[in-house]
């Protein structure tokens, strides 16, 4: 009988060792229908099998950036494009922006289109802009930054979401996971950017390339049509290597050149005036919309709201309908704890994140809205 013991002792041991490896690495694979190469990538990391391919020399940074005519310091400008899992890090040099590399993502998910609201573990599309106090982040990812999700435009189109970040690691439900290695490089330059002098530096968040084959591809897709306004920023980027200046008429992205010698750290997402049909037509805006520096001279009190808050619902149903604090409690910790938070709570700040990777958790409770640090907690 001791011989089918120790067997089974010895299943029993290899099957906690992989439960155990796969536990602390918090693989979760979230896929629909596009970038199925995700599944590998993250069985390449838990098998300890990075960097991954098409990863640069992440240990001859000083010598990419010499052969580019670089320096650390220069302001920054990323792209991210889902479809291919690909993260671009462009960096100033002279009046234009120069690409320094391009770095694969390890894993992000749900599927190509925009985020629309908390929980739906999708990653977002859009234009997003990242100021110092987003990369103060303290706990498990300390070298990540936060996007801004939702924006003033996504908050006018009603899309509800919080805390979706680049960080390390490969698994994530809304952020962009890029593996400790290359988030490293990446944070790196983030940093030594601001300290150069760049106040904030922006990421744009593609489905694809915007290329006139993969538009013609997808235009039957749902999406198409908030495509085109993201297609406006890629083709002024690649026309003018210069990041766009982007802002919002009508809950739509309004797009239009940067000139040479503009600010690279321009405020974002300005909200413009929509004009009527004749007032377009006789000031020459044939777009309907003010011009970008323009901007709305008695502002509404929706704009109002989102010039002051990133992190506010635009009306008191939106706001009511978020998790209470015993909500967030029994979610995270089962009933009993939520028993004890007791029924006096108050209402989270922000509505539970979607950048969840269990073990540990990251709640709007945790916010430390005075210091503008975001503190990650454990469970």
């Amino acid at each position: 009988m001791r011989a089918p013991v120790a067997g089974f002792g010895a299943t029993a041991a290899a099957l906690c060792a992989l439960w155990s490896a796969s536990a602390a690495k918090a693989i979760e694979i979230v896929l629909k229908d596009v970038a199925s190469d995700r599944v590998e990538r993250q069985r390449a990391y838990v098998r300890g099998q990075v960097p991954l391919p098409g990863t640069p020399d992440l240990g001859a940074l000083d010598a990419r950036l010499s052969a580019k005519g670089l320096v650390r310091g220069s302001p920054i400008f990323i792209r991210i494009f889902k479809a291919s899992s690909e993260l671009e890090l462009w960096m100033k040099k002279g009046e234009r922006f120069v690409l320094l590399d391009s770095y694969p993502i390890c894993h992000w998910t749900g599927t190509l289109g925009p985020k629309l609201r908390e929980g739906d573990r999708q990653s977002p599309e859009g234009f997003y802009t990242v100021t110092n106090r987003q990369m103060r982040l303290v706990g498990r990812w300390q070298k990540a930054f936060n996007l801004g999700f939702p924006n003033a435009y996504d908050q006018l189109n009603r899309r509800t979401g919080s805390f979706i970040l680049v960080h390390g690691g490969c698994s994530s439900v809304g952020c962009f996971a890029m593996t400790e290695q290359v988030q490293e490089e990446i944070y790196a330059l983030a940093s030594a950017a601001m300290k150069g002098g760049q106040e904030r530096f922006h990421v744009h968040v593609f489905p694809f390339r915007m290329t006139e084959e993969n538009m013609t591809a997808y235009a039957g897709h749902a999406w198409a049509g908030f495509w085109q306004d993201l297609k406006a920023a890629y083709d002024s980027f690649e026309r003018t290597r210069l990041p766009p200046r982007v802002a919002i008429c009508d809950q739509r992205y309004h797009v239009t050149d940067a000139e040479p010698g503009s600010p690279d750290d321009e405020k974002p997402l300005a909200i413009l005036r929509p004009l009527t049909a004749a007032v377009a037509s006789a000031s020459g805006h044939g777009g309907g919309c003010l011009a970008a520096p323009q901007r709305i001279a008695q502002p509404s009190a929706a704009h109002v709201q989102i010039e002051t808050s990133s992190l506010t619902p635009l009306d008191a149903a939106a706001r009511d309908a978020r998790p209470k604090a015993d909500d967030v409690a029994s979610r995270r910790h089962g009933p009993r704890k939520a028993a004890r938070s007791g029924s006096s709570a108050a209402a989270l700040d922000d509505p539970v994140p979607d950048w969840i990777d269990r073990p540990n958790g990251f709640s709007g409770a945790d916010r430390n809205r005075k210091s503008g640090t975001f503190v990650y907690s454990s469970d």
